[in-house]
């Protein structure tokens, strides 16, 4: 079998590893036959002299045509490399960097870039924009992260490896598979309930959520993952508010056959040991036109929370098992239709949290587990009709997320469970054109069906009875679109909007009609709204290294019903608008230094967020009208060749403007009568949004070195800083959490075929708190925390087969 490197891996091919018979920079007889083009490179190399990289997975299967003659070796690559996807880039005398290049009629579907030698910024493209947007001429904040940037340590992180190099994104911290994603400070509250998430995930053109937390799906054999901050209304639609986090996985290759494996063993201070394994492979059906690519993995984090009641050590454990597979079929030139299945199941054996003592451990009377098992399928056909492209794609999901919480009050266990069955069904088709200035265009439609019922359950644990529970229904009708006019060379002006139909409609669950709708007699009912989103930006760039832009844009989310004490109660949709101005500086022609910065304001109607009621139960609510200001500034300065630096910061402030009665309401009796003024001490205490820290920031290292014989070593480690927030809104939930500084280093050995890796995080082992919430039923008993997994090393092997 023919060796497929594992893109989750840096690759990196140099000819000057082997011998030479050429003198380096001088003429020399060259000869390579019609191949691949990461073996054609090392033909180059052996004939010419010349160090020749190639980091870039995708590009390694490019089919070069045959070349011959008296040539030095930027002459070679020139000719080997006339007419495809790919450039030699010059880094030293006789050293050259294959890299993908700006296609002359439209940009590559997939995003490359480099964590060793990344490409000039003009050659990043954003396809979340949807039109293969180059971040040269993106108006907005984008983070742009190859997938072979994440090693496979990340990888198993899921967000938590993304949200480690992106410093305007946050959760909370459950556990893996409950969590809720915040960008930009957006952020509504610490629960998942009917409300939808503010950030939309995306797995390839499928969405992932709608009304559900964060599968957390494993970075594994991805090519790149993109993180826009926004609101990205005009493109996404619903859920949106703080931005959209979008995944493209590795797509089969047409051509060759191989795969890879992998292990590794994980040992975590304080607790039990743990690992991750896996494989993948791609097998060509029919050469040139059809393959197959799938992938399995499985891991154990070993649990490091001792539970003193019951008597257990470690308790929280959680395994994760998952699986992959993908077929493409080239139709015709320029036409793929793609039919994907990803599932990933999560089960937890017991919560993650432990006293606010420094410690380890906690007493609770019940054991706490969770399970989050997802399925998605995805149908899609890509195509050009002239210099226009057609994307159509049809995803279905199902998840299903079960939770476990302490309520004991006295001396008998008493347990509170809750399970959301999810399904959604997506479709959109959109076609689009542009331009080597950023002019074009874009206009799509898009159908969703999304249907959530909650069900749940309190009481003595070996008899739980039921309790108020509520299904959720919402089909959407959407056209949207987007233009961009350059009326100047170095000027760009878009415009965009969409326009949703959303039905809406819900029913309680468990709950004795006659007390179903206290609040809102109609709220049983069926209803129907309209939402006319716009969007408008302006770019300019100055100099060919300088962009300036300011755009504005709005989201929203539909209401809904939920649940109060036994009650069911409707709250409305809320809005959310941006105005943003920022620049981009792409430094030395090279590339060698990057920055970027913006800064932003919020205004945002009607929140909807999680309170907890009298009783202990997570109930959703219209809060009031807020604003959100945020700052962020990021740079990546390439030292050396070797030798890259990056840092950012971002800055959050946020406030409550305008609290609702009904939160002054649920404020009121924590002031138990002795307030002179409830109404000013309840603003006082929504001063904030919940789950935001004011500053994160990061700072991180990669190092790349050739030694021989194929082999790379690779050192790159990181720091996150992430400043205090709070838990939620109200008395009950003014909990800290936060101001924590996380830490991780990783040595890789190896080349594409074999490679070993020891990984450390959390160096110093700190016990810092991430969330502050235990079960809502105990807030007013026990001061609880989520602290950082203690110091864990990891030991791998990879290979290639």
């Amino acid at each position: 079998m023919r060796s497929l490197s594992l893109t989750i891996a840096p690759i990196a091919l140099a000819g000057a590893a082997l011998a030479a018979p050429a003198q380096a920079g001088q003429r020399a007889s060259v000869s390579v036959d019609e191949t691949r083009l990461d073996r054609a490179i090392i033909a180059i190399g052996k004939q010419t002299g010349a160090s020749i990289g190639l980091r870039d997975p995708s590009l390694a299967h490019v089919r070069v045509h045959a070349i011959k003659g008296r040539m030095d070796a930027a002459e070679a690559l020139a000719a080997l490399l006339a007419g495809t996807e790919a450039r030699a880039r010059r880094i030293a005398d006789d050293t050259f960097l294959i890299e993908r290049a700006v296609a002359a009629r439209r940009p590559t579907e997939v995003p490359q870039t480099t964590h060793l030698e990344p490409p000039p910024p003009e050659e990043i493209v954003v396809t979340a924009s949807k039109r293969g947007t180059l971040l040269s001429q993106f108006p907005g904040t984008a983070s742009v992260i190859d997938g072979a940037a994440f090693s496979l340590g990340e990888a198993a992180l899921g967000t938590d490896g993304i949200a480690n190099r992106v410093a305007s994104l946050t959760s909370t911290h459950l556990g893996p598979g409950r969590n809720k994603l915040f960008i930009r400070g957006v952020a509504d509250s610490s629960f998942t309930g009917p409300t939808q998430s503010t950030v939309g995930q995306y797995w390839g053109n499928a969405r992932l959520t709608y009304s559900a937390p964060d599968p957390d799906l494993r970075l594994y054999d991805v090519a790149s993952v993109e993180v826009l901050e926004g609101p990205q209304g005009t493109l996404y639609g619903a859920g949106s508010l703080g931005g959209i986090i979008r995944v493209e996985p590795m797509p089969p290759d047409l051509y060759d056959t191989g795969g890879g494996a992998w292990a590794a063993g994980l040992l975590t201070q304080h607790g039990d040991p743990g690992g991750d394994a896996g494989t993948v492979l791609n097998v060509p059906i029919a050469e040139g036109t059809a393959a197959f690519r799938g992938l399995v993995y499985g891991g154990i984090d070993g649990g490091y929370i001792d539970d003193r009641l019951r008597g257990r050590d470690d308790v929280n454990r959680v395994r994760t098992l998952g699986a992959r597979g993908a077929v493409r079929v080239a139709v015709a030139p320029d036409w793929t239709i793609d039919l994907t299945g990803t599932f990933q199941s999560i089960k937890g054996d017991d919560a993650q949290y432990a006293d606010r003592d420094g410690g380890l451990t906690r007493a609770s009377a019940v054991a706490q587990p969770f399970r989050n098992d997802y399925l998605l399928g995805e149908f899609t056909v890509r195509g050009m009709i002239g210099d226009i492209r057609l994307v159509s794609a049809t995803g279905i999901s199902d998840q299903y997320v079960a939770e476990t919480f302490d309520a004991t009050t006295g001396d008998t266990p008493r347990a509170f469970s809750q399970t959301s069955k999810i399904r959604m069904v997506t479709s959109e088709t959109r076609l689009s054109q542009r331009s080597d200035d950023g002019s074009g265009w874009l206009v799509g439609v898009s159908l969703l069906h999304n249907s959530a019922r909650l069900n749940r359950k309190i009481g003595d644990v070996a008899m739980l009875a039921p309790a108020a529970g509520v299904r959720n229904k919402i089909d959407e009708a959407t056209l949207f679109g987007e233009a961009t006019i350059a009326p100047l060379p170095r000027l760009a002006i878009s415009a965009g909007g969409r326009m949703t139909y959303s039905w809406l409609s819900g029913t309680a669950e468990d709950v004795p009609q006659t007390y179903a709708f206290r609040f809102d007699a109609e709220a049983r009912a069926s209803r129907g709204e309209w939402r006319a989103l716009p969007s408008v930006s302006v770019r300019y760039n100055p100099l060919d290294d300088l962009l300036l832009y300011a755009r504005y844009e709005e989201g929203y989310r539909p209401g809904g019903l939920s649940i109060d004490s036994d009650f069911i109660q409707r709250f409305d949709g809320d809005r959310i608008g941006t105005a943003e101005i920022g620049l981009r500086w792409g430094g030395a022609a090279d590339g060698d230094i990057e920055i970027g910065a913006s800064l932003a304001a919020t205004r945002w109607d009607d929140i909807q967020a999680d309170l907890i009621d009298g009783v202990g139960f997570p109930t959703t609510a219209n809060i009031g009208d807020g604003r959100i200001h945020s700052a962020g500034v990021n740079a990546t300065w390439r030292v050396t060749p070797a030798l890259k630096l990056d840092a950012s910061v971002y800055l959050n402030d946020s406030k409550v403007t305008a609290p609702a009665p009904v939160l002054i309401a649920t404020m009121a009796p924590a002031f138990d009568g002795f307030a002179p003024n409830a109404d000013a001490l309840a603003r006082k205490v929504a001063d904030s949004l919940p789950n935001i820290a004011g500053v994160s920031a990061r700072v991180g290292f990669d190092y790349g070195a050739e030694i021989g014989n194929g082999m790379l070593l690779r050192l790159s480690g990181y720091g996150r800083y992430v400043g205090k927030s709070r838990l939620g809104i109200g008395p009950r939930l003014d909990q800290p959490q936060g101001d924590l500084l996380d830490t991780g280093l990783e040595l890789r050995i190896g080349g594409a075929d074999r490679a070993v890796s020891l990984g450390v995080t959390n160096l110093f082992d700190t016990r810092a708190n991430r969330f502050a919430l235990g079960s809502p039923f105990l807030l007013d008993q026990a001061d609880a925390v989520t602290p950082l997994r203690p110091r864990t090393i990891r030991l791998g092997i990879e290979m290639g087969f």
